[in-house]
């Protein structure tokens, strides 16, 4: 699942290609909105909110999407050949004069009144990389619930929008704490929250998803993806344990219908410029192409001598 950096620099791109454009043409490929068509609508802007993507068109309107695992939206000049995958995995189709955005394998994909909004995103906690950003509160939030693990609670929407497995592994190994401390006890929670702040506003702003200093391949994190190699700060063996997250907090727990969040593995953000073959064959095109995926991993890695603290008994079997 991508994390939220990730997600907003989707929008970013998304928004420079059709702010102010005027849709010629909408196609949904889901059941609940095959009859929808937004043509002639202008395209106000597109925005991100915690890891979900609003696109905001005149008249009142937004189209609401989520990537979750396996979602990605691509950009491509008129007449250029699609590249995202097979027709049948294409969700949402928005062409203008200049532009086409191809949306393959969203799971979400929702039309709602832009004044209603807060049923799709009103549940989260503040933005780490919105305008509502508020430090204070999104460690209130997590300190609701004191005895809930601090690893699972970062991964959880609903305290703070944003964080992904990338970076509350960091923030964890950086704060020097076990990701299975409870919250309550965890000695500094406010600057653990503000350095994973600091570390997603910082891969918004460089594209890249930089914990070390160092962009070099191997080289970009502490400890994330790094199991079975020393630390690079002691040089005890990382370590990783597999298992399912749930981002209940403890007085949900065992109700029913409530969603589990996996954890997250680090997502995949390919933009570049290709050469694409017009789609009747002649010529050729620049492809700008946005393109966000990611696996499910629930992987969490750890240095157990820089992050002292408790450790959960591995799965049986």
């Amino acid at each position: 699942m991508p994390e939220g950096d990730t997600v907003w620099l989707t929008a970013r791109r998304l928004d420079a290609a059709l702010r102010g454009q005027h849709l010629l043409r909408s196609d949904f490929r889901v059941p609940s909105l095959a009859t929808a068509d937004l043509r002639g609508r202008e395209v106000l802007e597109v925005c991100a909110r915690g890891k979900h993507l609003l696109l905001r068109v005149d008249g009142g309107l937004t189209l609401h999407t989520h990537l979750r695992m396996e979602g990605s939206w691509h950009l491509y000049r008129p007449g250029s050949r699609w590249s995202g995958g097979p027709a049948w995995q294409i969700r949402v189709v928005l062409v203008t004069a200049v532009q086409v955005a191809v949306g393959y394998r969203l799971p979400v994909v929702d039309l709602l009144p832009t004044a209603s909004e807060d049923r799709v995103v009103g549940h989260l906690g503040p933005d780490v990389l919105g305008a509502d950003w508020d430090l204070d509160r999104a460690v209130a939030n997590l300190l609701a619930d004191p005895t809930r693990e601090i690893g699972v609670a970062l991964l959880d929407q609903r305290m703070l929008a944003g964080l992904g497995n990338i970076w509350r592994t960091e923030a964890c190994f950086l704060a020097g704490v076990s990701p299975w401390t409870p919250v309550g006890e965890v000695r500094d929670l406010p600057g653990l929250v503000r350095r994973a702040q600091a570390m997603v506003r910082a891969g918004a702003r460089g594209g890249h998803q930089v914990t070390t200093g160092s962009a070099r391949p191997g080289e970009q994190h502490w400890v994330y993806g790094r199991a079975g190699r020393p630390c690079r700060r002691c040089g005890t063996l990382v370590r990783r344990l597999d298992r399912r997250v749930s981002t209940q907090s403890s007085s949900e727990r065992g109700s029913p219908g409530r969603s589990r969040g996996p954890g997250e593995r680090g997502p995949r953000l390919d933009v570049r410029r290709d050469q694409g073959r017009h789609a009747d064959g002649a010529g050729s095109s620049a492809d700008v192409r946005v393109d966000v995926g990611g696996g499910n991993d629930r992987v969490t890695a750890w240095c157990p001598t820089c992050q002292p603290g408790p450790v959960p008994e591995p799965p049986a079997g």
